[in-house]
């Protein structure tokens, strides 16, 4: 394979960057939203089909850095619950990845993502009674979502925090979530022939400019207020999904 030539470049190229750094700020910052930003705003650089697994490679590198701490604090019978959901909905998010017309998959991911951002910001939370179906059921939604775009979090965010434990429990139980998700995903994307050498050229370019987002978020973290971060977090979110609507295509490609 011809790694240089296949490589991103001009606007494709910048799109990719922007995608890759904007989404390590929010991972570095807050802990969340890199997909919710990056999926998006990475479509226009690589194509819808190619920026969900784009992203997962990114992530390997936390997820293994993440998980042995997370196996240690969280609540893995919970989280297997999850999981187990999450197993039966992966496959179907990535059938539809793989298989939809990539204009129509363009515009279903940024109604996605402004959905699910609808959802991070009015605080909503599960308040039922938690039990293994319910469980099951947020497992589902999330691997639909994490299937089709990488974005399982919040759906799981929302189940979590509806629950009463504390925080470094709560965390762990969604690191290792998240986790178990990247490994089905990879799953799913090999078996439909998503997660091939093609994914390797975006992958060298933008992994520089998201864990050096990441860094930068990190070292800003602390800087200004949990809810400032979150608004900018946010409003990053609602940024690149409208940006990244086909509406623009013949303005911004």
């Amino acid at each position: 394979m011809d790694i240089l030539g296949a490589l991103p470049h001009g606007a494709a190229l910048a799109w990719l960057l922007a995608a890759a750094l904007a989404g390590g700020l929010a991972r570095g910052f807050s802990g969340f939203g890199a997909a919710l930003i990056f999926v998006p705003l990475a479509s226009l650089a690589v194509g819808p089909q190619r920026a969900p697994p784009l992203m997962l490679a990114l992530e390997v590198a936390a997820i293994i850095a993440l998980t042995p701490r997370a196996w240690a604090l969280a609540d893995r019978r919970e989280v297997g619950w999850l999981t187990l959901g999450a197993a039966l909905g992966t496959p179907l998010g990535a059938a539809v990845l793989a298989l939809a017309e990539p204009l129509l998959l363009r515009w279903a991911v940024v109604l996605v993502v402004l959905a699910l951002l609808g959802l991070l910001a009015s605080g909503w939370r599960f308040r039922g009674t938690p039990a293994r179906p319910v469980a099951l059921g947020f497992g589902v939604a999330g691997g639909v979502l994490g299937g089709v775009a990488m974005v399982s979090g919040p759906p799981i965010v929302a189940y979590l925090l509806g629950r009463e434990s504390d925080a470094r429990r709560l965390r762990a139980n969604f690191a290792l979530y998240i986790a178990a998700g990247g490994v089905l995903a990879g799953i799913a994307y090999a078996a439909a022939g998503l997660l091939d050498a093609a994914v390797l050229p975006p992958m060298l370019v933008a992994a520089p400019a998201y864990w050096g987002g990441i860094w930068l978020g990190a070292r800003m973290f602390g800087l200004a207020s949990d809810l400032t971060f979150r608004r900018l977090c946010y409003g990053m979110i609602a940024a690149a999904a409208l940006i990244s609507l086909p509406l623009w295509d013949g303005v911004l490609r």
